[in-house]
């Protein structure tokens, strides 16, 4: 009985002491965070896609705590949560943040199966990574998209699907948040954050390749061929051509859809915008040479008529009784 008594002594006074040890302990390296954290934590979406730059939300929120006490939000932004969110962050924090465009996801490619044929046939993983590991993929285009999904599979918001058709993969913009998970898992590059633009409106090039005008157009009927009219007409200096490819900066386009109509192979594509009335056709030149006899007859009957002496009233009065004898 005494060795048990002794033994629960011993351990109490074990805890004791550990229990003292680990309070002084807790005390002493305590790490301070910030309760405005945790508060701004609350307001983000949650969605730990890592848009904003950071590795989840909870440093996204650490992030815009340690910029308030710097003097300024500007270069944060949830791309999940928007203008919405990131202002009630500053009502909290007594900041104010900056009006911010929204942007939506944009494939920079319309190789399809019609504007470019297949040449070989990849039998290996089906993975845009290891596809683009291993060369050009299956088309002579060695810059377009690979079509194996690896973008797809990146999105957590069900936003961006392949179209069974084309081989390409479509943007839903209603569910698209610009997080930039399919930007980051495209090995290629093809697809870009840009500005909605007004309405939803917006002009961009869709193509990235490379290649010479001649090498690009055998490759892909629809390819940039770096031939530089939409750079001529361009009155905004909003294109570019580099590498032998056309870049249209979103800031600095007016949308005035000019270099659209330019574009010999319509590799520059406009979103959203309404559908023109076509024109009237113009008559051909035969059916106008045909028609000039007529209305030259026409006039010349005009001129006839107006140029015909009136007839004196004695005259018609005197025709009229003749008429009126004859009838009798």
């Amino acid at each position: 009985m005494n060795f048990i008594l002794s033994a629960v002594i011993v351990l109490g006074a074990i805890a004791l002491i550990a229990a003292v040890v680990l309070y002084a302990c807790s005390k002493k390296f305590a790490v301070y965070e910030d309760p405005r954290i945790g508060q701004v934590q609350e307001l983000l979406p949650g969605a730990n896609c890592g848009g904003c730059g950071f590795a989840g939300c909870a440093d996204m929120a650490g992030a815009l705590v340690k910029a308030c006490d710097a003097g300024s939000l500007d270069g944060l932004l949830c791309p999940v949560g928007g203008q919405e969110v990131m202002g009630q962050v500053a009502d909290l924090l007594g900041m104010a943040v900056a009006n911010t465009d929204p942007k939506v996801a944009v494939v920079r490619c319309y190789g399809t199966c019609e504007n470019r044929p297949r040449i070989a046939e990849y039998d290996g993983l089906m993975t845009c990574a290891a596809v683009n590991a291993t060369g050009q993929g299956e088309t002579g285009c060695g810059f377009g998209c690979l079509g194996c999904g690896d973008c797809t599979r990146a999105c957590t918001f069900d936003a961006i699907h392949m179209n069974p058709e084309t081989g390409l993969p479509e943007v839903d913009e209603d569910k698209c948040t610009a997080c930039g998970a399919c930007v980051k898992a495209c090995p290629r590059h093809i697809i870009e954050l840009r500005k909605k633009g007004p309405k939803g409106r917006r002009v961009y090039v869709r193509c990235v390749n490379k290649d010479k005008g001649a090498v690009a157009r055998k490759n892909c009927s629809v390819a940039c061929i770096g031939c530089g009219k939409c750079f001529k007409v361009c009155k905004f200096e909003a294109i570019t051509i580099e590498n032998n490819l056309s870049y249209i900066d979103p800031n600095k386009c007016r949308l005035c859809t000019k270099c659209v109509d330019e574009c010999p192979t319509g590799a520059i594509v406009k979103v959203n915008f309404p559908v023109r009335k076509p024109k009237p056709a113009a008559p051909k030149p035969a059916e106008a040479k045909a028609a000039e006899p007529v209305k030259v007859a026409e006039d010349a009957e005009k001129t006839v008529i107006a140029n015909a002496p009136e007839a004196k009233p004695e005259q018609t009065a005197k025709t009229n009784n003749q008429e009126e004898e004859a009838k009798a």
